[in-house]
């Protein structure tokens, strides 16, 4: 049941008002910042994370996971540039989620998208702990007071307006990006074909190998980190209403950003492994700095590589602020989450998760984090395909001003791998998979319980779903 303005919100209160406190700022990017965004979002998962990934399938498991994966995020990404042309809306996935399967679908998406966004920052702030102890600044020996600084400094950025982050984080991004090409070409001198498998094979493991030293099943196991290359990249939506004729600038803005994230992937995936070898390298905290030794390249490196830590971070901050924003503005969660400042930025949207993700960092395990971050992204994943596959055969005449090449048989394949990727999941880390499972039911009861009675209609992920509703019945 929908109604007008939920009682949250202060019954009787006119819809103009209640929206004119929810607006963000219209048109502060184009499709070269909304490529920027993307590689930002993901750019830290070229620098620490993957790795572990090693320790799970070996060399071979891991390239033949990510190459997986890779596909599987090229299908999505074509499957989400046709929906973010069609229906653009600070809501991403669950606005998508929201038109093809329904209030209970939507909020689904939109959970684990906001699972996803708020422990990935909360992962990527242990790693850049691990950046910065092993640069000594500061004489820091403990994570938890960088954890603090991050989530507080780039929180604040944030509050000065969409504009003016978006220019930073596409600052910091390229930054990052020729701190990878500084270590390509250093690294290059240091490759050894041997190292890249020099895991000693588990003789009990079927199919096992200096190839794939943990078997077939390992090529699974090491699903969950290879989706750590591109995690997030999915967020360029969420740009959508502060973007530039978005119709256009999303779609070309995300695709732009897989293809350079594919590129960054293989480079340090090869590298990396070749130049410390892939034993060293399954456990290292900052993987592309020890490959290099103490060169100094590898000190450029490790300050560049803070960057590209700090880079996603930074991004990651502004896609849960806006998921939290529309899931709020339409009453799925509390209201008051969604009110934005004099500068147009959501300011308790960007507080409140930025609080539990900086509560989660103290725990320090980041390949535990990596994998709770994951499993929602999976599942986002899931659902996304699914509303991709369920409007094109629903609503075939939706003006749709990109179309996925490949159609349904592309976000088929997609959805197919996300699935797998949700069960490797728990391969991984059963215990880590089931609490953030236990997050994802205790939301949806909240749904069900409360909030499925108290959505704004007039909000603009709800208008878009009333607006199919009534065409459907005119037909």
């Amino acid at each position: 049941m929908s109604t007008e303005i939920s009682p949250a919100t202060g019954e009787g209160a006119p819809v103009d008002d209640y929206l004119a406190k929810r607006t963000l700022r219209k048109g502060s990017a184009g499709w070269v910042l909304l490529a920027g965004l993307g590689v930002s979002y993901v750019i830290s998962g070229d620098f620490s994370g993957w790795n572990f990934g090693l320790a799970e399938g070996g060399f071979g498991g891991l390239l033949i996971a990510t190459i997986v994966i890779a596909a599987m995020y090229l299908a999505m990404v074509l499957g989400m540039a046709e929906l973010s042309s069609a229906l653009p809306a600070a809501g991403g996935g669950y606005t998508f989620a929201r038109r093809a399967l329904g209030p209970w679908g939507g909020f689904a998406t939109g959970t684990a998208i906001l699972i996803e966004y708020a422990i990935a920052p909360a992962a990527i702030a242990t790693f850049i702990g691990a950046y910065v102890e092993s640069l000594n600044l500061f004489g820091i020996t403990d994570g938890w007071w960088v954890y603090l600084a991050v989530y507080a400094l780039f929180i604040g950025i944030h509050l000065a307006g969409a504009g003016e982050a978006l220019k930073a984080m596409f600052v910091i991004t390229a930054i990052a990006l020729v701190g990878l090409a500084i270590f390509a070409f250093a690294a290059v001198g240091e490759f050894d074909a041997a190292n890249l498998t020099n895991i000693a094979a588990d003789p009990e493991a079927t199919g096992s190998s200096s190839f794939l030293p943990f078997g077939y099943l390992g090529i699974w196991a090491a699903i969950p980190f290879a989706i750590w290359f591109f995690l997030a990249v999915e967020g360029v939506p969420l740009a959508a209403e502060e973007a530039s004729e978005p119709e256009k600038n999303v779609p070309k803005g995300i695709i732009v950003a897989m293809l350079l994230l594919c590129v960054t992937g293989a480079v340090v995936l090869f590298l990396v492994t070749g130049a410390l070898g892939a034993q060293s390298a399954s456990s290292s905290g900052n993987p592309l700095v020890e490959a290099l030794g103490d060169s100094s390249a590898a000190k450029v490196v490790n300050y560049i590589g803070l960057a590209g830590l700090v880079a996603s971070f930074f991004s990651i901050i502004y896609a849960y602020s806006r998921q939290t924003f529309a899931l709020s503005r339409a009453g799925y969660l509390p209201t008051v989450l969604s009110v934005t400042n004099s500068r147009k930025a959501p300011m308790l949207a960007l507080i409140v998760p930025g609080i539990i993700g900086f509560a989660l960092s103290l725990t320090g395990k980041g390949a535990m984090l990596l994998n709770m971050a994951v499993f929602g992204a999976a599942v986002s994943y899931v659902l996304m395909m699914v509303s991709h596959i369920v409007l094109r055969r629903r609503e075939p005449n939706m003006p749709r001003p990109y179309r996925t090449p490949g159609g349904i048989a592309t976000t088929g394949f997609a959805l197919v791998i996300a699935a797998a990727s949700v069960a490797a999941t728990f391969l991984v880390d059963p215990t880590a998979a089931l609490w953030t499972l236990g997050v994802f039911v205790a939301f949806m009861a909240y749904f069900g319980l409360y909030s499925r009675k108290h959505l704004v209609a007039k909000s603009p992920d709800e208008e878009f779903a009333a607006l199919a509703e009534a065409e459907s019945e005119l037909e």
